[in-house]
């Protein structure tokens, strides 16, 4: 049946529909009652050894395949050296081994040599040896001679083209048996900064010597013997994290499970560390050992989040629950004495003897990692076999599992908190920003333990990615920031997060996009660091509920209680700019003048090696702050408004 036409009707609905379309945008903070408490790990750092991250990244070693296990047959990464008239030939020597441990050393003889033509060999590092002037050199190498020599050993940073010294000294003879000999190299002050340049190891004489664990730290974060590269370590510091994932995902896993992280084979002097292979291709020396770790969150005042080995390996190899799987239970409760356990203690005891007497602090455990590829199904078992064993001697512990299948297999496979993973595209990001806005608040907390946006078509695996730089662009930066608004709103169930990977070096990757990147000689953040920077440097103890209408702005509300500061989220991932009333209710009164902090660039730009910082915060303060205020947020941008309650 048809109505009447009421004359009045347009009349009043074209006044509405002219009411909707003048609404401003706005955004109305509740401050009068806090939503939930911020969780107070909420912002950390996952690591892996993935695209050259600890050797040839964060460790500080400079020489690559110091200890001649990378290959079987050849000294791949050495060279023989030799000037005018000298002679040499290198050969790697199963024969002589150091130990029972690294059990090859580099042969290396020299047919023809004097103090003006010496003769050895030369390592050309992680695509190059990094020289900086007025900087000192720690070398040290495990050596012997061969009866009748009586040469001496000169170790020197030599430009690539052999024809430029940068730094040079002449250690003592060599004896018959292995022995350690440490040096110091200094670069002079008027060297230029480069990478094209390698190590060398020469004599001055004829004859036969042998070498084995052969290395080379350039200045380390505060002097640490076997430490940290410091620009790479400062960038981590800078994000206040307050937790390291560690020791890594797949390189817990390993392919194998003989090239698992075996964490009893990487503590100890590095002499008894056979390093083992990566799942990323190449080998890892494991001088970033379980302690370096500990020692790694230290530095930055972080807790570890530790990962236990729980019976899978990458390429589908499983331990069976029951008997088969006790020794990997066991190996765990020992991991865990060595990182928290008194001096009195077995593995406490061993911690001591490394160095560290105090034990670290731990809160959380995660079994495993990314069980979900398991196709045996064993995980639930596994999972329940590792946490009743734990809670049982560690009650106090958190422990994390990697699957979610607790509903369907029982109480007992329930965990404390579930590691959920997301690689992305920016649109699904900015789509799902919301994702745990309705996640239910009585089951397990969650962990998103990896996650980063990808602003191409192909995924961070996929070959075709290789043609994109190696860090992403501001286009993925405001995806991130997306999902870190919508993390942050719910950070009452969202107890961690962590983007990853962490690092990439720029000639050696092979997964992008990567948080943070680096060459032999310099490092530099992606605007997705800076836009994580943003985030985990500027977070309260509560969450506010914000309200936003009329707008594509996501948001997120935090406030520090003890400061009396709200801090205003604003991710606009649009073209235009947009004006939006904010509104706070709940406060008598703000000062007059806020802080903003911005990052604002065209979707395309990024930072690189050459230009680290074309994609940065910029700080400014906004005026005219009341509890009722307009704020233009920029196109394409990220921002941080500090308002100070009076």
């Amino acid at each position: 049946m048809r109505h009447p036409i009421n004359p009045i009707l347009p009349i009043v609905a074209g006044l509405c529909i002219l009411a909707q379309a003048e609404a401003a945008p706005s955004l109305v903070i509740d401050a009068a009652k806090p939503a939930g408490n911020v969780s107070p790990t909420l912002y950390g750092l996952m690591t892996e050894e993935i695209n050259y991250s600890y050797d040839g990244g964060l460790y500080g070693e400079a020489i690559r395949n110091r200890a001649f296990l990378d290959d079987a047959k050849n000294p791949v990464h050495w060279t023989a050296f030799q000037q005018g008239n000298a002679s040499v030939v290198i050969a790697l020597d199963p024969d002589q081994p150091l130990n029972d441990v690294i059990k090859t050393s580099l042969r290396v003889t020299a047919n023809a040599a004097s103090a003006a033509t010496p003769a050895g060999v030369a390592n050309d590092g992680y695509w190059g040896i990094p020289v900086r002037p007025s900087s000192s050199y720690r070398v040290s190498f495990m050596a012997k001679a061969a009866q009748g020599f009586s040469g001496r050993v000169t170790v020197s940073i030599v430009s690539d083209d052999g024809t430029t010294v940068y730094a040079k000294t002449r250690g003592p003879g060599l004896s018959a048996g292995w022995k350690s000999y440490s040096m110091t190299l200094k670069t002079g002050k008027d060297v230029s900064p480069t990478a094209k340049a390698k190590f060398v190891v020469s004599v001055d004489q004829p004859g036969t010597i042998w070498l084995s664990l052969v290395s080379l730290f350039p200045p380390t974060w505060k002097n640490q013997l076997n430490g940290f590269r410091p620009d790479i370590l400062q960038k981590l510091i800078d994000l206040n994290p307050k937790f390291l994932r560690l020791p890594g995902g797949n390189y817990l896993e390993g392919d194998t499970i003989d090239t698992r992280f075996d964490w009893k084979k990487t503590i100890g002097p590095i002499e008894q560390r056979p390093g083992h292979p990566s799942p990323w291709g190449y080998r890892s020396t494991d001088g970033l050992g379980l302690m370096e770790f500990l020692r790694w969150c230290e530095d930055m005042n972080a807790e570890p989040v530790l990962a236990v080995y729980a019976g899978y390996s990458l390429k589908g190899q499983h331990v069976n629950p029951g008997p088969d799987l006790q020794p990997f239970v066991q190996d765990a409760l020992d991991e865990i004495e060595y990182v928290t356990g008194p001096t009195s203690s077995k593995w406490g005891a061993e911690r001591a003897k490394d160095g560290h007497a105090k034990p670290f602090p731990l809160h959380y455990v995660e079994i495993g990692n990314e069980d979900w590829f398991d196709k045996s199904g064993s995980y639930d078992a596994r999972f329940v076999q590792f946490s009743e064993t734990i809670r049982a001697k560690y009650p106090d512990l958190k422990l994390i599992s990697t699957y979610d299948s607790y509903r369907q297999h029982g109480p007992n496979a329930k965990p404390d908190v579930f590691d959920d993973h997301y690689y992305v595209t920016v649109d699904e990001f900015v789509k799902d920003n919301g994702h745990y806005d309705h996640y239910d608040r009585s089951a397990p907390k969650i962990f998103v333990g990896e996650w980063a946006a990808h602003e191409s078509s192909f995924p961070p695996w996929d070959r075709r990615s290789a043609a994109l730089p190696p860090t992403p662009n501001m286009r993925a930066a405001l995806g991130d920031a997306a999902w870190m608004a919508g993390l942050e709103r719910n950070s009452d169930v969202v107890v961690m997060n962590c983007y990853a990977p962490l690092f990439v070096n720029i000639n050696g990757r092979q997964w992008r996009p990567d948080l943070i990147g680096y060459d032999a000689l310099n490092s530099y953040g992606s605007p997705s660091y800076y836009a994580f920077r943003l985030f985990s440097t500027h977070v309260g103890d509560e969450i506010l509920r914000g309200t936003v209408a009329d707008s594509s702005v996501i948001t997120s509300v935090t406030r520090d209680s003890k400061k009396g500061i709200i801090y205003v989220k604003l991710v606009n991932p649009t073209v235009d700019s947009q004006q939006l009333e904010i509104r706070v209710d709940g406060v008598s009164a703000l000062k007059d003048t806020a802080e903003a902090q911005t990052i604002a660039a065209d979707p395309s730009a990024t930072n690189s090696i050459s230009e680290p910082t074309k994609v940065v915060p910029v700080d400014s303060d906004v005026p005219g702050i009341k509890p009722s205020f307009t704020y233009t947020v920029a196109p394409n941008s990220i921002t941080v408004l500090q308002l100070h309650v009076k």
